[in-house]
């Protein structure tokens, strides 16, 4: 980590611009590395994850959805003070968690269809960053286990890559377990194919703007009492405030007077 963290961040965001990516290597702690992979697993068994019957999930790859709602020990990853400042950067302040989800690669899965993660968004390419998403390394992810496959640059393109891949160079986004890769929700990119004899995991933690969709539903996926536990950021962040003092009210009032069952204290001032 850089001595000067605005140092650290802007050579982040001009990364980001030039190529859609950046990895913040030893990013995470190792003690919580352990706690958050150990934890997977262990929902894996407990909810007997099995994987989906499509190529895009992944024939050998679990995943585990919603996980904000599945332990407190998920509510540091978005407000994560390395990434969030990145994501933040390259959407604005008003930025929701759009997911958070595992994605545990096992042996002899298949390369994923390259793909953006905007692509379904119906705007004209390119356009303004709207998506920007992470993955957390909770084991090293290597081109041989299935590390992630990028297309730096494409995130310029002028349109998704085609359904189901395309032959395009691609690289691994190689990094040590407690690293984070960062990047556009335009880049071309997809999880690679795992040719080792061991299991890749690691967090997708996405955000999209303000203004968007969330890709899952956090206000019906959380339980509001686990909500009412969140730290004032993760509760904006999942979406219980306002985006740009207007978009989300109740009769002009922050969904967060009604989180917590306070009287509404309108906030939106409706101007031309």
């Amino acid at each position: 980590m850089s001595d000067d963290p605005s140092a650290e961040l802007a050579s982040h965001l001009e990364r980001m611009n030039r190529d859609g990516y950046t990895i913040i290597e030893n990013a995470i702690d190792p003690s919580v590395v352990a706690a958050l992979r150990d934890d997977v697993v262990q929902l894996e068994r407990k909810l007997k994850i099995q994987p989906a019957p499509n190529l895009f999930e992944g024939h050998n790859t679990l995943r585990i959805y919603n996980l904000l709602a599945r332990g407190e020990i998920y509510e540091q990853v978005p407000v994560h003070d390395r990434v969030l400042p990145i994501v933040e950067g390259v959407l604005d302040k008003g930025c929701l968690v759009s997911s958070l989800s595992s994605i545990d690669i096992g042996p002899g899965e298949a390369a994923q269809p390259l793909h953006a993660d905007d692509q379904l968004i119906p705007l004209p390419k390119p356009h303004v960053s709207i998506i920007c998403n992470s993955m957390w390394a909770l084991t090293d992810f290597t081109e041989a286990n299935g590390a992630t496959r990028l297309v730096p640059g494409s995130h310029r393109a002028e349109r998704s890559p085609q359904p189901f891949g395309e032959p395009v160079q691609s690289i691994a986004a190689e990094m040590r377990a407690g690293s984070i890769l960062v990047f556009d929700g335009s880049i071309w990119h997809g999880g690679g194919a795992n040719r080792t004899s061991e299991r890749r995991l690691g967090l997708a933690m996405n955000y999209c703007s303000g203004w968007m969709r969330q890709q899952e539903n956090q206000q019906l996926g959380i339980p509001l009492d686990v909500v009412r536990a969140f730290s004032p950021r993760l509760r904006k962040l999942v979406g219980y405030g306002l985006y740009k003092a207007l978009i989300g009210h109740i009769d002009k009032c922050s969904p967060e007077d009604v989180l917590e069952g306070d009287a509404p204290r309108p906030v939106v001032g409706f101007t031309k």
